[in-house]
């Protein structure tokens, strides 16, 4: 039924629950998996040599995050007997992120966690999961905890 499904990561518990998810649909349907970790490689606005030196420090640590998530996914869907493909994506907003990668690998599928966020919260962190909804024209799953 999917023959490739993308699954966005942060590293938290609930996307690892969308890993889970992800991983027994890929095994019931014979789907490739990618994960997609995002960062906004320009997260600074600034001139100077000083912004030149934390655009870098940022971009260490940022992609040290990333790389750390990735390894989680993959060693969890190893030990489900599910292949995965893993990339660190870039967007100033996430799901622009998750929507490159989706035009990209041509997933048919999205299955990403949701932190249920409410009220103010939402108001000012967003939800990815809400944006990359209205942004797509494939099924998304969200997993919530």
């Amino acid at each position: 039924m999917f023959k490739h499904i993308l699954v966005p990561v942060d590293g938290s518990h609930t996307s690892m629950l969308a890993v889970s998810k992800a991983a027994g649909l890929a095994k019931a349907f014979g789907s490739a998996v990618t994960a997609v970790y995002v960062i906004d490689p320009y997260p600074f606005t600034g001139v100077g040599a000083d912004f030149a030196y934390g655009q870098a420090q940022y971009l260490s640590a940022a992609t040290s995050e990333a790389n750390a998530a990735l390894d989680a996914v993959k060693q969890a869907m190893q030990e489900a007997g599910v292949e995965v493909t893993a990339v660190v994506g870039e967007g100033h907003a996430v799901h622009e992120g998750v929507v490159r990668a989706l035009e990209s690998t041509g997933a048919d599928l999205i299955v990403m966690g949701s932190h249920g966020r409410r009220g103010l919260e939402k108001l000012m962190l967003g939800s990815v999961a809400q944006r990359v909804l209205s942004a797509v024209h494939v099924p998304v799953m969200v997993v919530r905890e």
